[in-house]
């Protein structure tokens, strides 16, 4: 019999999946699939320790798969190639996947792969991956999809597969070449060709963790979200933490929120205020990953083309790596690069900031330090990354430029230095406020505490202040000497602006939300 065939990519799990219920739903064997694609590893914005969290993941969903009726097959090499050879040998009927909002690779990848399946016959049935809406022709009205699709609908029960027809079965003329992809040992980093990334605090993958981190976060873990989430002190121990969950597709955005307002209607566990601003942020999640779906050209260029060539000439690669390696001398912005590499995660507010910096004082374009900080993350997802990034380097036209501070954010998020002592040992002994300031101390004060600057621990890179000023100089210029740049930032904010309303039904007692503003910091799977 014909087989139907479920393409996984980072949607793995079996719960709340599309493409699973439909192939299940048709009647016929269910062929789950994975390829793993070297090609995709060797892009600029892959790193060791995201293909570590999806090697657990992947653990886990062959678990899962066995337990629903048919086991997952894993493969390596490029997709076309393999599924000819699964067509050879099953036969398949028809492939469901989700629709995938990733990178430039993998959008050619997908549209490779549905020309070879309309060659050879073969239905592509691609399903809507969360609310993220292929081919949108409007924003009007997103709001109230985004509502309908993650709140309203129910939660689809598990499902029992039909299992595939066994490997050991396959004519013998097919074989040779499918069993030259099958890959029954995952591979490591190392396999893959992706250089050495220790990255010794990263969170595990898989969907037993991710379930583990919702339940908690609702039930009381969560409960100083609102306030806590903007210092890297408080924020990993009070967000949710489920952003690597999301982008590798463990858990589901609609399995959150529903996990979430069951707790508020039960009154239990972590408060409705703080359960409502996660959900807030859930939404905005979806808003900037429709704005990569509905212009993938983002990921390369500006969003407002009227800053194109606004910093394209002046890139500085000492002041690159400077700030890559946690070295610029301003220490709140190296302890959170430092926090960053040894993790893979580190809160919106600090990522935030470490792109303005970049942007802002070292007058770096978006395109380098943000496929650094793509490979650091752990939970990068192209949807979200790259309109936020240009977003805080100030090249989308409709939002407020917010150039960080980094002593004041210092200040204000580590008054106490702690975070700071953590992650540049180099001047744990320096009292506040002045772990904050080295530079300002006299020398010889400094050599009390054992700190030579230069030698210890580097001098400053810039005078922040003076960097700021700079920038604001040059981005007022810009507008001023540019025609145009006004209307080309209406035609985006018709294009990408948002118009999200109050669209989900209130609960006792809920006082009503506003829209966050243009320049706003939410928006994110970040916290």
């Amino acid at each position: 019999m014909p087989h139907a065939l479920v393409w996984f990519k980072r949607d793995l799990r079996t719960v709340d999946h599309a493409p699973l219920l439909a192939a299940a739903a048709s009647g016929r064997p269910v062929l789950p699939v994975y390829v793993i694609e070297p090609d995709l590893w060797r892009q600029d914005d892959a790193s060791a320790r995201q293909w570590a969290v999806v090697r657990e993941a992947l653990d886990e969903l062959r678990a899962a798969l066995a337990a629903c009726g048919t086991p997952l097959l894993v493969l390596r090499g490029d997709t076309v190639e393999a599924f000819d050879a699964l067509h050879r040998a099953f036969g398949l009927v028809e492939v469901h996947a989700h629709e995938e909002t990733g990178n430039a690779w993998t959008f050619a990848r997908d549209r490779r792969v549905g020309a070879w399946l309309r060659e050879a016959g073969i239905p592509f049935i691609e399903h809507q991956n969360g609310s993220t809406v292929r081919r949108l022709r409007r924003r009007d009205g997103w709001a109230r999809h985004w509502e309908g699709h993650n709140g309203e609908a129910p939660l689809p029960a598990p499902v029992a597969l039909m299992p595939a027809r066994p490997l050991n079965t396959i004519d013998h003329a097919s074989g040779p070449a499918l069993a030259d992809l099958r890959c029954e040992a995952l591979p490591d980093a190392r396999d893959l060709g992706l250089p050495s990334d220790p990255c010794p605090g990263r969170q595990p993958g898989g969907r037993a963790s991710a379930l583990r981190l919702l339940g908690s976060f609702v039930d009381g873990r969560g409960a100083t979200y609102s306030r806590g989430m903007s210092s890297p002190i408080s924020a990993p121990k009070v967000c949710s933490r489920l952003s690597v969950h999301f982008a590798t597709g463990t858990l589901s955005i609609r399995e959150a929120v529903a996990a979430s307002r069951a707790a508020q209607w039960a009154g239990r566990g972590t408060p409705a205020r703080a359960l409502q601003s996660f959900e807030s942020r859930l939404h905005w999640q979806g808003h900037f990953m429709q704005k990569l779906e509905s212009e993938p050209a983002i990921e390369f260029r500006n969003t407002h083309r009227g800053f194109d060539g606004l910093r394209e000439g002046e890139f500085d690669p000492s002041a690159f790596e400077a700030w890559r390696t946690g070295t610029t001398g301003w220490p709140f912005v190296d302890a959170c690069l430092r926090m960053l590499a040894a993790t893979g995660w580190i809160n919106f507010r600090m990522r935030a900031m470490l792109v303005a910096v970049a942007s802002y004082h070292l007058w770096l374009h978006w395109r380098e330090t943000g496929l650094h900080l793509a490979r650091q993350f752990t939970d990068y997802e192209p949807g979200i990354h790259w309109p936020q990034v240009q977003m805080q380097s100030g090249v989308t036209g409709i939002n407020i430029p917010r150039i960080y501070n980094p002593v004041k954010q210092g200040l204000d998020q580590d008054p106490e230095g702690t975070f700071v002592r953590r992650w540049v040992p180099e001047l744990a002994a320096l009292p506040a406020p002045w772990i904050h300031l080295p530079w300002q101390l006299p020398p010889a004060q400094l050599a009390k505490h054992g700190v030579v600057l230069g030698r210890d621990y580097p001098e400053p890179v810039r005078d922040h202040e003076q960097a700021a000023r700079e920038a604001k100089a040059k981005l007022t210029t810009w507008w001023r000497e540019h025609p145009g740049m006004r209307e080309l930032a209406r035609g985006v904010l018709r294009k990408h602006g948002s118009r999200m309303k109050q669209t989900r039904p209130r609960l006792e007692g809920r006082k009503k939300e506003s829209p966050a503003p243009h320049g706003a910091t939410q928006g994110s799977l970040f916290d």
